[in-house]
């Protein structure tokens, strides 16, 4: 039914129908609308010709991400306050805009990917500014940032009540998955809209359809607390494999085929033996993120001791200016408790 209405709006509408637009948000900015015809009975499915893409947002995840729509041969408007940090998807055909708005002004479907609720509240719902402002009706915005689930319903409103539809999209994989498009993408929102956009969401990752507005943010706090509790599992069990006498890289090679592998062992065990602590995930996002799970448990008079207790190490990596490492570095804070470093400190580098 919606169909038919937008239809109503559009100068010959006899040949197309004007389908609402889709806006993904990440850590550049874009976005693009989606067409669709009327020569059969089926949607015409979402490819380079017809759909042009905007991103909001390249940072660690969102530059590899948009890489991929690149390379697939969309049409990427993008955004990101730090234009140098745009230079590389420039290179490769991106055109960058100096605002959100700009970003969806230019683009049918925008990807959002950035810090914190109050980055993504400011680059889709500011009102002269943000990315909705310049949508078309029948646009869609997907934010892909892990926020808070009561924002992705207040965007879901806003968006509808501009005739645009919204999804909430976080990731999780870290910035291997992300480069290796192998990224797990939990979808809230209108179910046909995002079975729709699934050729755009299958170049970085596989989608689950999660429910309503808001039910992606909450499957991506879900996964954050087990990861939260997986990676202080990990960091303990290295300082008490070192503190037994036993090699650490033998210990992980052994525990990783049994009931303790994990994607976290996986991912990070061979960094923090190599002192490697590049971000994956920013460790800032990380207290980010268990700090909205924290909230959601408050106000679910929900008791999640582990929860607590892993965003307490991580603050206290904050605290010794540690937050732009990754989330690895938890090792850092067990070492500290303990006097027992894994390595000398001299081999501890700043990303």
């Amino acid at each position: 039914m919606r169909f038919m209405r937008l239809l109503r709006l559009l100068p010959n509408h006899q040949f197309h129908c004007y389908v609402p637009q889709a806006i993904f948000t990440t850590s550049a900015g874009t976005t693009t609308h989606l067409h669709r015809t009327m020569e059969t009975a089926t949607t015409e499915a979402i490819n380079p010709s017809n759909t042009r893409l905007g991103w909001i947002g390249t940072g660690v995840m969102g530059r590899s991400m948009c890489a991929h729509l690149i390379n697939a041969g969309y049409t990427l408007t993008v955004f990101t306050r730090t234009p140098s940090k745009a230079q590389e998807l420039i290179s490769m055909g991106a055109h960058w805009v100096d605002s959100p708005k700009a970003v969806a002004s230019q683009s049918d479907v925008v990807f959002s990917i950035v810090g914190y609720p109050s980055d993504v509240r400011h680059v889709i719902l500011d009102s002269n500014s943000g990315a909705l402002s310049g949508l078309r009706p029948g646009g869609v915005i997907i934010d892909m940032t892990t926020s808070e689930p009561s924002l992705a319903v207040e965007i879901y409103s806003a968006a509808s009540a501009a005739g645009c539809s919204a999804v909430d999209a976080p990731v999780s994989g870290g910035d291997l998955g992300a480069r290796n498009a192998a990224l797990s993408i939990f979808a809230g929102g209108e179910e046909s809209i995002i079975s729709r956009l699934n050729p755009l969401f299958n170049l970085v990752g596989r989608v689950y359809y999660m429910g309503a507005p808001g039910k992606g943010q909450f499957t991506k706090l879900g996964n954050q607390v087990v990861i939260a509790s997986t990676m202080v599992g990990l960091c303990e069990g290295l300082i008490y494999a070192h503190k037994a006498g036993l090699d650490l890289n033998m210990y992980l090679n052994a525990i990783s085929t049994g009931a303790a592998g994990s994607k976290s062992l996986d991912l990070y065990g061979s960094r923090i033996l190599s002192r490697d602590f590049e971000p994956g995930f920013y460790v800032n996002h990380f207290v980010k993120d268990l700090g909205i799970c924290l909230r959601e448990c408050q106000n679910m008079g929900l008791a999640l001791p582990g929860l607590a207790l892993a965003q307490q190490l991580y603050l206290s990596l904050k605290a010794h200016g540690e937050g732009n490492f990754g989330t690895q570095a938890l090792i850092l804070a067990l070492e500290r408790i303990n006097n027992l470093p894994l390595a000398s400190s001299s081999s501890v580098g700043k990303p």
